[in-house]
Order: structure tokens, then sequence, then C-alpha cells
């Protein structure tokens, strides 16, 4: 009940505070309306209007993957440029759980990417997205919240060695929503990229979202979404701890 209630809070404070930046909350509506406009234009050429909806719910959920990678991923290395980094390795509560709050804090603000990409479907280009099971759809949406935020949480322990971590995040932005059938179908891709997107938690919670919107029983992949998840968080928190008592025995923590 600590942990979670520490996870809670954490959670709450760094949402808190991300929502009140003005350069985070520009980049969360405006980075998912360009992927968006690029995206309709491009389909719209080849397909009619009613067939852009799975478009505009894989450009939605672009916009939480990029509000994600590059900020979970530069996490520790944010807090090192702070040098707030070795007081939170020496407070008493664990690493992990402020991490992860972070992460998913992050993954959260993505919602603004969804709505906002909706709305600017509806308003700009007059497409429509059908909620057909509003249950299996809310769950889809919260199941990538919570996975995209866990991957996150992964690629920021992966990547605390790298002193251009935010790099590193950067790079896997496109692969990471192409591989996971944002936008284009996992079927037209070569065969060996498949089992790599059966591992990627987005690719289920995708399947999730657009099964609740237009029809079908989403609840297997959201449990799958959750299932790799918790994965994600237990590999990470084995990782950190792996990587703090390397850094205390190396005293490497600042990468000085």
């Amino acid at each position: 009940m600590r942990t979670l209630r520490l996870l809670a809070l954490g959670w709450l404070f760094h949402f808190r505070m991300l929502s009140q930046s003005a350069f985070d909350g520009f980049l969360a509506i405006l980075w998912p309306l360009f992927f968006a406009t690029v995206a309709f234009f491009m389909f719209r050429s080849g397909h009619s209007v009613g067939g852009l909806g799975p478009v505009a719910l894989g450009a939605a959920v672009m916009g939480v993957w990029t509000a994600t990678s590059v900020s979970a991923s530069s996490a520790l290395q944010r807090e090192r440029r702070l040098g707030t980094l070795e007081l939170l390795v020496a407070a008493p509560s664990n690493l992990a759980t402020m991490l992860l709050s972070v992460c998913l804090a992050t993954s959260t603000i993505g919602l603004y990417c969804i709505v906002a990409t909706l709305i600017w479907a509806r308003l700009l280009f007059g497409i429509h997205v059908p909620v057909a099971h509003p249950v299996s759809f809310i769950l889809g949406i919260v199941g990538i919240v919570i996975t995209i935020g866990s991957l996150g949480f992964l690629m920021a322990v992966a990547f605390v060695r790298s002193r251009r971590a935010w790099a590193l995040g950067a790079v896997s932005e496109y692969p990471i929503w192409l591989v996971c059938g944002f936008l284009v179908p996992i079927t037209l891709l070569p065969g060996w990229v498949r089992p790599i997107s059966w591992v990627l938690g987005p690719t289920w919670g995708m399947r999730a979202i657009r099964a609740g919107a237009f029809g079908g029983n989403g609840l297997p992949d959201v449990a799958m979404c959750l299932l790799l998840a918790a994965v994600y968080i237990g590999a990470g928190v084995l990782l950190l701890d792996t990587v703090l008592d390397s850094a205390r025995k190396h005293a490497t923590l600042s990468l000085t």
C-alpha cells in the first residue's frame, strides 16, 4: 500500500507539473495535429473520407507515444542534469517507483493528444470515429497509456548510461509506431517484423481501441496489453537495481 500510495502521489505531482508546462502542453497538441494532418492527406488521396476512421485513431495514439518516448527515455538524464539524481537514489523511497510515476504521468499527458486529434479530424476533415463498445474503447485507451508508460520506464532504465538518452528515445519514435501498426497494417509489413510487434504492448492496445470503436471483442487485447506492461515494469526494476549496484560500486552515477 505504501508503494501504491507513493506511485499515485508521484503520478499526480508530475502530471500536474507537466500539465502546467507551456512547452510540453504546446508540443502535446501540435505534434499529433501535424501527424494527423499529414496522414489524412496521404490516405485521403486513395481512400474515401469514411475510411479514415482507423487512421484518425492511429494518429491519435501516435501522439501518446510521441509525448512519452523522448520525455520518458531522458527522465533519469534530466534528473542528472538538474543535480537531483543522487538525492533520489539516496532517498528511502524506491527509485523505480518514482521513475515509473514520471513515465506514467508522461504517457497520461498523451490523452490530450487523443482528444485533440479526434476533434481536429472531426472539425477539419469531417471524420467521425464511431464507438461501438464504449467500455472496451475506454479500457483500450487506459491499457495503451499504461503500457506506453511502462515501456517508457524500461527505456529510461536501459538508456541511463547514455549521455544522449533523449536522442535514443527520438530514434525509437518512428519504428515503434510503424511496427505496432498505428497507421500501416501489420499484415503489410515483412513477415519477420510481426513477431517483434507481438512483444510490444502498444500493438495490442491499438487493437483493443479499434475493436472498441468499430466492433469486436477487445478485452483479450487489453489483457495482453496489461500483461506486457507488467513484464516491462518487472524487467525495468531488475535492470535498475543492477545499474544502481554498479553505479554505487564504481561511483559512476553522475557519469563523470
